[in-house]
């Protein structure tokens, strides 16, 4: 099975920076991978906010775009997310997602990148607190 490991949460007043971090520790059979960052605050849906393409394409939600940046170290087989400028609003449990890209499948870019549902793996989800 895939395994995903997240770190780098905590508490950071508003205006401040925080970089999360998404390990994946095992990949089972696979090579490539979509990879996503999601959050989801208390009595909120849980919410695409950034994703990553094999190939480097990136997607990012309105709420976040210009103050967070999806990046990844295939050498090191680690996501990371980047936030700046952060707000209360951003408080939420941050969860990093993975699919496998399988060869003839369909190509996920643009917005399809946050769509909860074509990913396969999860983290367990980091929590960001942001205080005004």
């Amino acid at each position: 099975q895939v395994q995903l490991v997240e770190s780098g949460g905590g508490s950071v007043q508003s205006g401040g920076s925080l970089r999360l971090s998404c390990k994946l520790v095992s990949k089972y059979i696979y090579d490539t991978f979509y990879m996503a960052w999601f959050r989801q605050a208390p009595g909120k849906e849980r919410e695409g906010i950034a994703g990553i393409a094999f190939d480097g394409h990136t997607n990012y939600a309105e709420s976040v775009k210009g103050r967070f940046a999806i990046s990844q170290d295939n050498a090191k087989d680690t996501l990371y997310l980047q936030m700046d400028n952060l707000t209360a609003e951003d408080t939420a449990t941050y969860y990093c997602a993975v699919r496998p890209y399988v060869s003839g499948d369909s190509y996920y870019g643009g917005h399809r990148l946050r769509e909860r549902r074509i990913y396969n793996w999860w983290g367990q989800g980091t929590q960001v607190t942001v205080s005004s």
